[in-house]
């Protein structure tokens, strides 16, 4: 038996003016995203241990709230992956 892979949202990193977002979003949209949290671009954009510290611990949230909501914790493919066009974003 099969288990099948259902995307039900994900995370979404974006550089807004002198922050890096961190928004969950539904799958290929930003619409109705949710703030999770951001930090200050000085401390990740050279930096990226503390990138990749921000990036885990927004994930482990999201992984959080998704298990409280559907008893199941999600699992994250390898790697970032690219926003579809349309719903990329400059620096704002």
């Amino acid at each position: 038996m099969s288990n099948p892979t259902i995307k039900i949202g994900g995370l979404a990193l974006r550089h807004e003016g002198k922050f890096w977002n961190a928004y969950y979003a539904l799958p290929d949209s930003m619409a109705d995203a949710i703030q999770l949290g951001s930090i200050a671009m000085r401390f990740v954009e050279n930096n990226q241990e503390r990138k990749d510290a921000f990036m885990a611990l927004m994930r482990e949230g999201v992984a959080d709230i998704l298990q409280e909501q559907t008893g199941t914790r999600p699992t994250w493919p390898d790697g970032p992956q690219s926003a579809p066009e349309h719903e990329r974003a400059g620096h704002s």
